[in-house]
């Protein structure tokens, strides 16, 4: 057990060759163009079952605010055109998909309350595609599934069942935050440089915590509490408020209304 332990640290170690736009270290398994098909494969589905907001107001509103954050990001991930879609959906959430697809719900015009707010919100789904979160997810569950079926083939299951637990508890869901923490931090980079004010991501999560209780315990949830979100962005605010001052300087005023 302790050398299949060895052995699959060195496999890991070696695959642990990319770098995420912080600096991370990631296992990313999958081509961008097949993550990329991928995700365009899921938002035609999205489009095909979702009712869309066809008004002009709110999609301009939103593409401005998306195209003003693109013209600061460098994407490396094969995407040539993003496509964004409102959708009517009271769910206050957003998405973005590998192959440059952003989605956001009408939901979300209560809780962004702000084009400043909305651009938080979207710098942060922005983020999951340009540091390949979704390569990292599918990479980190085929690794977990192939270390279970290695360890099932030496006639344990006790131990791969085990193995599960500690795959699930202690590998996934961690990752999952540390995505989250990190798309906030992209996002909040990628927003003060277009121009919009980072202090606003602030009170977009103290908005969100408003929203109600209910929501799971940090340790088992793949989101970080929004106490944690609020405490590391106000941690990272004096660089993105002395790239968002030199934006402003440079004549980058987003015109955004809904």
């Amino acid at each position: 057990m302790k050398r299949f332990y060895t052995f699959l640290s060195i496999i890991l170690f070696f695959l642990q060759c990319n770098t995420s736009p912080t600096g991370r270290r990631q296992i990313t398994l999958v081509d961008d163009s097949e993550m990329n098909e991928m995700g365009t494969q899921a938002f035609y589905e999205m489009k095909s079952k979702t009712p869309i907001d066809t008004r002009s107001n709110t999609n301009t509103y939103v593409k401005c605010i998306v195209e003003n954050q693109l013209v600061v990001t460098t994407d490396t991930t094969g995407v040539d055109q993003w496509e964004v879609v409102v959708f009517r959906d009271n769910t206050p959430n957003a998405f973005a998909l590998p192959g440059g697809k952003i989605g956001v719900y009408t939901g979300m015009f209560s809780v962004a309350k702000n084009k400043d707010q909305l651009a938080a919100v979207i710098g942060h789904e922005i983020g999951h595609v340009i540091a390949r979160h979704g390569n990292e997810r599918v990479s980190q569950n085929q690794l977990t599934t192939g270390s279970v079926k290695i360890l099932e083939t030496l006639g344990k299951p006790t131990v791969a069942g085990a193995l599960g637990m500690g795959a699930k508890f202690g590998v996934l869901l961690p990752f999952s935050r540390q995505h989250e923490s990190e798309a906030d931090l992209i996002g909040l980079e990628i927003m003060a440089k277009s121009g919009f004010d980072p202090r606003e991501s602030v009170n977009l999560w103290k908005n969100m915590s408003a929203l109600g209780s209910g929501k799971p315990n940090e340790l088992l949830s793949t989101h970080p509490s929004d106490e944690t979100r609020i405490r590391q962005l106000n941690e990272a605010m004096p660089k993105a408020m002395a790239l968002y001052e030199t934006a402003i300087q440079s004549g980058k005023k987003p015109n955004c209304n809904l």
